[in-house]
């Protein structure tokens, strides 16, 4: 089967996000790219767990590392019984899920599909690491293939020759709208907001529109209303780190503030993603303090004087009101109307 990462930036291709191989997972460190290219190595399950607090991977990527942290996991108890191989697969599997709160309810379908496919592997008497590996990358097939859905009806949104601005690392979203703008035979321009303070749209997103051949411009978060008044911007979009049923997403922070300046200049505001069946309402999500030293320095280099204080919420959460369309595999969606997208079921991506 052709893999879904062909033609794909560097940073989206498979190998380049998160791999296992001889009892170690790979990791490529984003938080130094494209500065350097550098992969984490990982020789225990923990280590992954870490890695993904640590934000060695974001966005998407930790869906990737959480399934090759739990073949690791496997390879460590691989001369163990049956019986206590499953219950430190089990154990891995919460312990991974949780390694980012918001997000924790994504890593966990994902986690525990791999020690059930383990189980079965070890039911069959078969290798249950290399029955994690293939279901993980069966996972990121799926997942990529239903986000070139979600690309295809995002690309139809953009007027051709048009300029769209973008907020933190959509990921998946980012290689799959330009195959899908490519295939529509558009051209369009690339606003990146940099996404303070981890700056992954300076680094991480224009750096897969630039590779691809799309115009590509950086703005500080502070240029968002200038960029909107006299740039020509014709729509916001960004990914969601979980998009409750009652409309409500949450994303990367500073994400609510340019959709109250988009709302104020009539740009359309454009969610991509699949809604959280568990999550109802914005109440059900959890938001992520990370510990506000990253916001007073910048690569181990203080910003502050000592004794300034911070705070860093990794998201904050748009309302409803501010989004124009929900962007699904399914088509878009009125956000206030987001529930009917379970009225028929489909297979999770993760």
């Amino acid at each position: 089967m052709e893999r879904m990462d062909r033609d794909m930036p560097f940073l989206l291709q498979y190998e380049h996000v998160a791999g296992f191989e001889d009892g170690r997972v790979r990791i490529l460190d984003r938080r130094v790219y494209p500065t350097e290219v550098r992969f984490v190595e990982c020789r225990d399950y923990h280590e992954v767990v870490q890695a993904i607090a640590d934000m060695v991977t974001q966005s998407a990527g930790p869906y990737t590392a959480v399934g090759m942290g739990m073949a690791l996991a496997a390879w460590q108890v691989r001369d163990r019984g049956a019986a206590e191989q499953s219950a430190f697969l089990r154990q891995a599997s919460h312990d991974l899920a949780n390694a980012r709160p918001t997000t924790a309810n994504r890593y966990g379908q994902i986690t525990s599909r791999c020690a059930d496919v383990a189980e079965a592997a070890l039911a069959a008497g078969r290798d249950p690491v290399e029955a994690i590996v293939a279901s993980t990358i069966e996972s990121l097939d799926r997942r990529y293939r239903t986000m070139q859905i979600v690309g295809d009806h995002l690309a139809a949104l953009i007027p051709d020759g048009g300029s769209i601005l973008t907020q933190c690392f959509g990921e998946t979203i980012i290689g799959t709208l330009i195959r899908a703008v490519k295939r529509q035979g558009k051209t369009f321009r690339a606003y990146c907001a940099e996404t303070r303070p981890y700056l992954q749209g300076a680094r991480l997103t224009s750096s897969c529109f630039a590779q691809m051949g799309i115009e590509t411009t950086v703005l500080t978060d502070n240029m968002i209303a200038y960029a909107m008044e006299r740039e020509g911007i014709d729509l916001f979009t960004s990914a969601a780190d979980s998009i409750a049923r009652d409309g409500h997403i949450a994303n990367k922070i500073g994400t609510f503030q340019i959709a109250i300046l988009a709302d104020h200049f009539a740009i359309p505001y454009y969610v991509t993603g699949i809604p959280d069946r568990e999550k109802r309402t914005k109440d059900d999500i959890l938001i992520e303090m990370r510990d506000p030293s990253q916001v007073l320095c910048y690569r181990g280099i203080p910003n502050t004087l000592p004794g300034v204080k911070a705070i860093y919420p990794s998201f904050d959460v748009v309302p409803p009101h501010l989004i124009s369309g929900v962007v699904t595999d399914k088509g878009v969606y009125v956000p206030y109307l987001l529930d009917h997208y379970f009225d028929t079921d489909v297979r999770p991506f993760y």
